[in-house]
């Protein structure tokens, strides 16, 4: 009787504490919105910096810095174009960017408004990116419009990076190819 008795009390304990481990990681988890006020650096089309802190629009991606696209034949620089199209925006005022989580690079994942304009929307709908889990519609009306790289041809942000690392790896060294893979992996360097 004696035993089971026991038994209870320390399956009740060991609930008890990870209970409480539970909430203390959830508490932890629950970071508070962060507001950031003008006063932006643009980095690319995607991404801004502030006071040495990065952060990343959320719900779209934009080409590359360096990326070339195709439009009646002929390349243009769609990913230079995108970053002036995010600094034109963000100079037309004092933008206000708002986010809590973080991507796996450390960046501050924001959604900025200038005034009543959703900024991550407005760089959708211009087609100077494309939609990452949100702004679909805007893309869709980007598509129809055939505007910015929906006027030809281009690769996916996402696709020219990964072909990026791919001529990286290829063209340097085994050794190289397997640190920044292994870089990547643990989150160490910009994608």
């Amino acid at each position: 009787m004696m035993r089971s008795g026991r038994l209870f009390r320390d399956g009740a304990t060991t609930f008890a504490l990870l209970a409480i481990l539970a909430l203390l990681a959830l508490k932890m988890n629950n970071c508070p919105e962060l507001v950031q006020l003008g006063g932006f650096y643009v980095i690319d089309g995607d991404t801004l910096s502030s006071n040495g802190e990065r952060f990343r629009l959320k719900g779209i991606d934009a080409p590359e810095y360096r990326q070339q696209c195709r439009r009646d034949g002929v390349d243009w620089a769609c990913g230079a174009k995108a970053r002036e199209t995010l600094v034109a925006i963000i100079n037309g005022g004092t933008p206000e960017c708002r986010g809590q989580d973080r991507d796996r690079y450390g960046r501050l994942l924001v959604t900025c408004v200038l005034g009543d304009i959703d900024v991550n929307a407005r760089m959708v709908r211009e087609g100077m990116a494309v939609a990452y889990g949100r702004y679909v519609a805007e893309e869709r009306i980007a598509r129809q419009k055939k505007a910015g790289v929906w006027a030809g041809d281009f690769a996916r942000p996402s696709d020219y990076r990964r072909e990026e690392r791919m001529q990286r790896s290829e063209n340097g060294d085994l050794i190289k190819g397997l640190v920044d893979y292994l870089g990547r992996l643990a989150g160490w360097s910009a994608e």
